[in-house]
Order: C-alpha cells, then sequence, then structure tokens
C-alpha cells in the first residue's frame, strides 16, 4: 500500500469519486463511486480517517491523471475556483483508448476551453480560429456520436455551477444542431450557423451567468439590465470580434424573442432563434443553481414542448422528438425500483436504454448493467432528482455505452 494524501479543498463535492479513498493508516473511507455531498460529509470523513488518502498502487493511474490536469489548469493561468472543480479522472488517455477501442472526447477540457474563450473572448487574439475549433470538435461530436454528446452534455449540466454558462452553451448548441439536423433534415450550412448562434448566444454575459449560478442574494436591479440586455450586446460584441454572417448574428439578438407560431412562417434566422430558445428553456431548467434545485427533466421538456400561448410549439416537439422524454444524461427509476442514467435514445420517446448504477436497495451496482426500457420489467417508472442519486459514475465509464 502506498498512501498518498489528498488536499481536501481538491475534493470535488458531489461528484463521484473515481477511486477508493482511505484514511491515514489505509483504512477503508469510501468506495469508488462514492458521492461526497458536502462539507459536512467531507469533515466526517477526515474526522473518521485523520486525513485523506488515495493508494497509488490501486488508483495510480487516477492521482497521476488528476495531478496533471492540475498542473496544466495551473500552467494556463486557470482561476482557482475552475481549479477546485477539476474532477479527477478515472485514467489517462492511453487507459481509455486500452478498455474502450478508441478515444473518448474529452469534455471536461471541452468544457474548459469554452469557459476560458466565452469569457475573455478577446484575450490572445485569433477569436475566430478559437471559436471555430471549438465548435468543429462540438459539431463533430454531435453528428458523428449525437447519444454520447447529448449524455456528456445533459449528464455534466446537472452539476456544474463554476463554468454554467459555457457548459449551458455547448448543451444547448448541440441539442439545436441534433434536432435541426435529424428532425427538422436542415442542410449543413444552416445546421452550422445554428450551432454557431446557440454556442455564442450569451457571450456578452459569460461570466455574469457563472456569477449568477453561484449567487444565492437577488439580482441586483444592474444585473437585471444586463440579462435583459444581453442579446442585443452579443450581437455587438460578435461583430467587434469579426462576425459578419447575418442569420448567426440575428439569431443571436432574437434568441430570447417570445415568437410562437409555425417555423414556415419565419426567416431562417427566425427558425432558428427559435429552435434556440426552446432549447435554451431546457437547458436553464436541469441545471442547479446556489438559490434553487433543478427541474426534473420531464417537467423541463414538457416548459420547451408547450409555447408561450400553452400551445404545442413545433420547435419544442421537435426537440422532444429528437431527445425523447428522458434525454441520455438523465437519471430514472425503473419498474424494478432500480436507478440508471440514461445512455442512449430508443426506439420511442420513452423506451431509451439505461445503464443501472444503484439495485433496488439503493446500493451501488459496481459497474453499469445495461437495460432496455422497452422491456416491461425495466420499464422507467419516472424520473430521479441529480441531487437524490448517490452514486455516481465518472462520465468516462459511461461513454461507451452510448
Amino acid at each position: 500500500m502506498n498512501l498518498v494524501r489528498l488536499n481536501i479543498d481538491t475534493i470535488p463535492l458531489g461528484q463521484p469519486l473515481p477511486f477508493v479513498l482511505r484514511g491515514a493508516d489505509g483504512a477503508l473511507l469510501a468506495q469508488k463511486g462514492y458521492v461526497i455531498r458536502n462539507r459536512a460529509d467531507l469533515a466526517s470523513l477526515v474526522a473518521r480517517g485523520r486525513a485523506l488518502c488515495v493508494d497509488t498502487d490501486e488508483s495510480g493511474d487516477s492521482h497521476r491523471a488528476y495531478l496533471a490536469q492540475l498542473q496544466r489548469m495551473l500552467m494556463a493561468d486557470t482561476s482557482l475556483g475552475d481549479i477546485a472543480a477539476v474532477q479527477m479522472t478515472a485514467a489517462q488517455e492511453s487507459a481509455r483508448r486500452a478498455r474502450t477501442g478508441r478515444a473518448l472526447p474529452d469534455w471536461p477540457g471541452l468544457q474548459l476551453r469554452a469557459t476560458q474563450l466565452l469569457r475573455a473572448p478577446q484575450a490572445g487574439g485569433d477569436f475566430g480560429g478559437r471559436f471555430q475549433a471549438l465548435h468543429g470538435e462540438l459539431a463533430r461530436h454531435s453528428e458523428h456520436s449525437p447519444d454520447a454528446a447529448l449524455l456528456a452534455l445533459v449528464y455534466l449540466s446537472a452539476q456544474e455551477t463554476r463554468m454554467y454558462s459555457a457548459t449551458h452553451a455547448l448543451l444547448v448548441s448541440c441539442i439545436t444542431m441534433v434536432v435541426a439536423r435529424e428532425m427538422l433534415q436542415w442542410p449543413a450550412q444552416p445546421v452550422q450557423q445554428l450551432g454557431q448562434a446557440a454556442l455564442s448566444m450569451n457571450i456578452a454575459m459569460t461570466g455574469l451567468q457563472d456569477q449568477l449560478a453561484l449567487q444565492k442574494e437577488p439580482l441586483t436591479a444592474a444585473q437585471i439590465a444586463a440579462v435583459e440586455n444581453h442579446a442585443a450586446h452579443s450581437e455587438a460584441l460578435l461583430r467587434d470580434l469579426g462576425v459578419a454572417d447575418p442569420e448567426w448574428l440575428e439569431a443571436v439578438r432574437c434568441h430570447h424573442h417570445r415568437a410562437p407560431g409555425p417555423l414556415a412562417k419565419k426567416t431562417p434566422a427566425q427558425q432558428m432563434a427559435r429552435l434556440i430558445q426552446r432549447a435554451d428553456i431546457f437547458g436553464a431548467r436541469i441545471a442547479p443553481r446556489a438559490a434553487r434545485w433543478p427541474m426534473p427533466v420531464t417537467a423541463a421538456m414538457q416548459a420547451s414542448y408547450y409555447d408561450e400561448e400553452h400551445q404545442v410549439d413545433e420547435a419544442g416537439s421537435a426537440l422532444v422528438k429528437a431527445l425523447g422524454v428522458y434525454p441520455p444524461g438523465a437519471f430514472v427509476r425503473l419498474a424494478s425500483h432500480e436507478v440508471g442514467v440514461v445512455v442512449r435514445r430508443g426506439a420511442t420517446a420513452t423506451t431509451p436504454r439505461v445503464a443501472v448504477v444503484a439495485n433496488r436497495d439503493g446500493m451501488p451496482t459496481g459497474e453499469p448493467i445495461p437495460r432496455d426500457t422497452g422491456m416491461p420489467p425495466w420499464k422507467i417508472a419516472g424520473p430521479v432528482a441529480f441531487k437524490d442519486v448517490r452514486v455516481k459514475l465518472p462520465l468516462e465509464r459511461l461513454l461507451p455505452l452510448a
């Protein structure tokens, strides 16, 4: 046994541990996959073990990868808040390739890149090149492995607060591209414009959005004004950064307009804006805030499905049909009383593929167990709030199932 002491300030709260956690004497404190919910739980573990340690003989790759990621972020001048939010990876990239036969996308890395770019778009120059590289990577994932992309971004959105704005933009961009491509049969060009507009829709208030996700006090008058005017300010900032595509810019300017009605009666840019608005509603409602719990995924879907006049919205309907009632990344309870996470869309909107992570007694299954919810024994009984799931697997263990 080779114990290495961990700094408790770097232990992520509300995230599954990708390794066994031990005390100073080697005693088991928490199994791999255990979720430390808050500072009180963390303090209790420290009191029991006198320190929090990892045995590098059994978790060497996880610990080394974690330290390497922290070093990379420090060298990139990442804020201390983002460094504290780093999730320990369960293995190095070579180990992931060996286990899955392919390289999995680095979604936490994509989160960090998006946050750095959207918070400070003018830093370092070449905004256009950096933005196109970021969007291009997201677009490739959403086209070639849409279930995995949705799984990653819905899963991360349900737990992200420090990098909320960029994670939300990535999710909305991914959703809208999937909906436009799969349900509306849009050509490649408008799908690309749509994804770019969604990714940049809040660029003028990325930092403020991240602040508000952690803020428990009511918004100030200045904050309210910034939120209300952010669409126009985002359009203006994009123009200053060199964006000249009129439909991209109009979609950003109009993405908060309340404009129900058939898509055919709207201009192409207005159609994009409406799709963004519907996906924006869904993404905002499933994300946590310091001041409130996230909405159940089915309620978030319903909010997108019906328009401002309580009628079925064409864009919202396309979103629900594309993602399903229980989209990848959502947690559900099955008729068997097991709890699992949706990893892949199914033949119908209510029969996705699920990976069970907790048995009927609430105990971890260890490895995710695939379930076909189209079969009566594993029919979905309802959604489970992310905060109520005690066992959550690292994202990289779920992605190969998508």
